[in-house]
């Protein structure tokens, strides 16, 4: 083989050995599978372009503090009849197609130096409202994490599903053999032959319809992560589903009062529309405005004792005033204390629904534990009847209806396990995320 031929040989093996390691999915834990969601998935982005859109607000400029300078330049010709009467002899005099012309250009400067703190409450909102886009980015980063983590563990759930189905085929198939060998020779039935065959039909469409969900979930968890080739395969490093029992309900209770995003952001409601009350309150006050400027003017004109006129200078003054009766202040004032009362009202109203969802979650959360309990029970018991049955209608001593009975009910203590474990899972996932813990699943 020449040497072409080697380099050509090489390239092959070389690309042979990328596809083949591309092909091999990716292996995610849940903490990678996080990861990788906070950086791509668009609603976090979204929410992220939100928070720093609020940050840009809260600044001086916006709230007032600052003056505004502005730079002008005009140009004005007036042009017509003049007709003038002399005061001296009365004489009049009559100039026609006369043109006047006048150009200025300035800078300005206005300057609210106070507005019965109306400024200084704008900015203090505004501060609040960047602490609120923070806190809606939490919000959101909470829901991505609860949703994604739920995501992840039921595509546990489904392969651990698919793995129970693929070995009740293979039950079917082996009961299938043992029954078609012995209806041929003359021992079973056909009827025992024609319900075997329908068992192990029942329980390869079951396994087909299983296959559909557990690609729906792979699908969701890629859409999730934001991945580009939501059809691509997925590996997972969990092989079940661990549960932590070692919650507390009161140190739950204790966390949600004190981190939980959606009661501080009521919080910071009420505290805005108590700004909102202020500003209304400092249209009782006086106001203070600086307005300067400093420009050239210079007229031209046809008929004056002067052809031309400039003008270069400085102007400034100081305006004080105070609005008296506006017609509105008072509603606004009472409608300003209702809000802040309707705000206090929604945030007792969210605590109180806080609680009360801790308490149903909780409740479920402890109900599953104890059937977690009993059906890891069931699931030994379960497995050691469908043993013995095995056994005996290896040996003919068991029907193969009674020998379904052993195998369904191995296949739904595993089923009950399984729901139990995901539905625990569920509730500790809720349990955190009400409680501000939900992001421990990234350390």
């Amino acid at each position: 083989m020449n040497r072409k031929n080697l380099r050509i040989a090489a390239a092959l093996a070389l690309a042979l050995t990328a596809a083949a390691v591309q092909a091999q999915p990716r292996t995610y834990t849940l903490k990678s599978c996080l990861e990788e969601g906070l950086l791509n998935n668009y609603s976090l982005r979204i929410a992220k372009n939100d928070e720093q859109a609020s940050r840009n607000n809260a600044t001086l400029a916006n709230a007032g503090y600052l003056p505004t300078l502005d730079l002008s330049a005009g140009y004005q010709l007036d042009a017509g009849t003049t007709r003038s009467t002399l005061r001296e002899t009365g004489q009049r005099v009559t100039e026609k197609n006369v043109v006047d012309q006048t150009v200025d250009v300035g800078l300005d400067l206005n300057w609210t130096l106070f507005d019965g703190f109306n400024i200084s409450t704008n900015y203090r909102q505004l501060q609040l409202l960047r602490q609120q886009g923070e806190l809606n980015t939490r919000i959101a980063l909470e829901d991505f994490v609860a949703a994604l983590a739920a995501e992840y563990y039921n595509f546990v759930q489904q392969k651990i599903r698919l793995k129970n189905l693929r070995y009740a085929v293979q039950l079917s198939k082996e009961r299938l053999r043992i029954v078609e060998a012995r209806y041929h020779i003359g021992s079973f039935s056909r009827l025992d032959y024609q319900q075997a065959k329908v068992d192990f039909n029942a329980d390869s469409a079951s396994y087909m319809k299983q296959q559909e969900l557990l690609h729906t979930s792979r699908i969701n968890l890629n859409e999730l992560m934001a991945i580009e080739d939501v059809d691509r395969p997925v590996a997972i490093h969990d092989s079940l589903i661990n549960v932590d029992a070692s919650l507390d309900f009161e140190a739950l209770w204790r966390a949600t009062l004190s981190v939980n995003a959606s009661l501080l952001k009521a919080s910071q409601n009420t505290r805005l529309a108590q700004m909102d009350y202020k500003k209304v309150r400092s249209r009782d006050y006086p106001y203070l405005r600086l307005n300067a400027g400093y420009g050239y003017t210079m007229n031209k004109y046809d008929v004056n004792s002067y052809s031309r006129r400039g003008n270069l200078g400085f102007s400034g003054g100081l305006t004080l005033g105070f609005n008296i009766f506006d017609g509105n202040r008072r509603r606004e004032r009472r409608n300003a204390a209702l809000a802040i009362e309707n705000a206090r009202l929604q945030r007792d109203e969210l605590e109180l629904s806080l609680r009360a969802d801790l308490s149903n979650l909780w409740q479920a959360y402890q109900n599953n534990l104890e059937m977690l309990k009993l059906e890891r029970q069931n699931l030994v018991a379960a497995r050691d009847n469908h043993e013995i049955a095995r056994e005996r209608y290896m040996l003919g001593d068991l029907s193969g209806i009674e020998m379904r009975e052993a195998q369904k009910s191995l296949l739904d203590a595993e089923e009950r396990i399984l729901t139990a474990e995901y539905d625990t899972k569920l509730c500790e996932i809720s349990l955190l995320q009400i409680s501000g813990r939900i992001m421990d699943y990234l350390k």
